[in-house]
């Protein structure tokens, strides 16, 4: 597996790595936990060392689900990889945003805890919608976890891009965050210049929601229902088909030999922009899986399929 530094922060990240939302918060449907644990050992085997999760990845009783599965998953080897978690957002209290000091230390210290580990490599602040979100006094305590070695690199996953671009520039500028995360894909480039810049600038990147949300997996099609309550289930039947129609646009053009898929060849895309460090997948089997480590071993797209897909690309499906 190629690794990659993630901006500043001098991290040897594997240029995949595997988010966990998946894996408990039933956004995509029911996994059970011995299959969670089946597709983290799976990422382990493939060289995978970045791991993201949060402790909004449970359910309105319990915070934090993925990191207890993550943990136990890891076992022996849970010091041995990096380890992404955020703060801020909570499943018990309806993801109401909680960015303070107080809700910051209990929220790192909580996740350390299920995760059995003594330090988080990145705390990530878990989309925040606004600078009104954002308690003066959270800046001083995320020093003072630090300084406990609780937590190594502060982050900024990114959310409503539009209306919170101007914080994460100014939070980059500042240096008050060494790493963002932030939705990038064949259907969503809206990022894309805020990317280059803050790469610039020593922060690091992270891709997420790189398959925007299954439409890039190629089992979507325009016949596709989803279940009441999914992710999905908000987008109208012309919306289906549209997201749909453009999928099988891409695999046309950017599926071949070595970059087997829809899935392969959306990762294979965004880890041929320099400026990203990682992408992540939100696999929950260990197939799902195998296509992200696929692209990381395939070749780069060449300077015509890329400009192929910059031709078909005519606007930007809203992210999740």
């Amino acid at each position: 597996m190629q690794h990659r530094t993630l901006g500043r922060t001098e991290l040897s990240c594997s240029v995949v790595g595997l988010g966990t939302w998946a894996l408990a918060a039933q956004i995509y449907g029911d996994v059970p936990e011995a299959d969670a644990h089946r597709t983290v050992h799976a990422a382990l085997d493939a060289g995978i060392n970045v791991f993201d999760t949060a402790p909004l990845y449970g359910d309105g009783e319990r915070n934090g689900i993925a990191e207890e599965r993550l943990g136990a998953a890891l076992g022996h080897r849970r010091n041995d990889v990096l380890v992404f978690s955020k703060f801020g957002r909570y499943s018990t209290d309806g993801a109401a945003p909680n960015f303070h000091a107080a809700r910051a230390r209990e929220s790192v210290e909580g996740s350390l805890k299920r995760l059995g580990r003594d330090t988080l490599d990145v705390v990530f602040f878990h989309s925040p919608f606004g600078p009104t979100d954002i308690h003066d006094d959270v800046w001083k305590e995320l020093d003072r976890l630090k300084a406990e070695g609780k937590i190594r690199f502060v982050g900024h996953s990114i959310s409503k891009f539009a209306d919170t671009e101007p914080m994460a520039r100014g939070w980059a500028e500042e240096r008050r965050i060494d790493v963002v995360q932030v939705v990038y894909s064949l259907m969503n480039r809206e990022a894309a210049a805020l990317i280059h810049d803050l790469a610039a600038q020593g922060v690091g990147i992270v891709a997420r929601e790189v398959l925007a949300n299954g439409f890039l997996s190629g089992a979507i099609n325009a016949d596709t229902v989803f279940p009441p309550g999914s992710l999905n289930a908000r987008y109208d039947r012309a919306e289906v088909a549209d997201r749909a129609a453009y999928a099988d646009a891409l695999a046309r053009v950017l599926v071949r030999d070595d970059v087997p898929n829809l899935p392969a060849a959306s990762f294979r895309w965004v880890l041929d922009d320099p400026a990203v460090a990682l992408a992540l997948s939100g696999a929950k089997t260990p197939a799902e899986l195998a296509d992200a480590v696929a692209a990381a071993h395939a070749q780069p797209y060449t300077a015509a399929e890329h400009d192929e897909a910059v031709r078909m690309h005519t606007r930007d499906f809203d992210a999740a």
